[in-house]
């Protein structure tokens, strides 16, 4: 099985900088991208950005220019900058990770895990 720990959140003001981590372990045959969704009580978890494992990054348009993901394919690991928090930027973020399970000799699987999530709050 994958397990993925994130870190990072907490509360800032308008205006401030946190850094999200995720970190993917366990049976890991093929990592296709890792990234982060987030969610506001009450909506949909939404899209916020993604790193493939060739390095081709992703973004909502809402966070283009404020936030950067980052990742380290051996180790596994994704980060997510965020700069220019705003208060909408408040949610509980996730982190995932799609990889290709090996279920049998030459047979493969695309599989997405999730993290726990953690919570960003912007304050005003």
């Amino acid at each position: 099985q994958v397990q993925l720990v994130e870190s990072g959140g907490g509360l800032v003001q308008t205006g401030g900088t946190l850094t999200l981590s995720c970190a993917a372990s366990g049976t890991i045959f093929s990592l296709v991208a890792m990234g982060w969704y987030r969610q506001t009580p009450g909506n949909q978890r939404e899209f916020v950005a993604y790193i493939t494992s060739d390095d081709r990054t992703n973004y909502e348009d809402s966070v283009k220019g404020r936030f950067t993901v980052s990742g380290d394919n051996a180790k596994k690991t994704v980060n997510l900058q965020m700069n220019s928090l705003k208060p909408e930027d408040t949610a509980v973020y996730y982190c995932y990770a799609e990889i290709m399970d090996l279920v049998s000799p030459g047979r493969y699987k695309r599989n997405t895990y999730w993290g726990q999530g953690t919570q960003v709050t912007v304050s005003s």
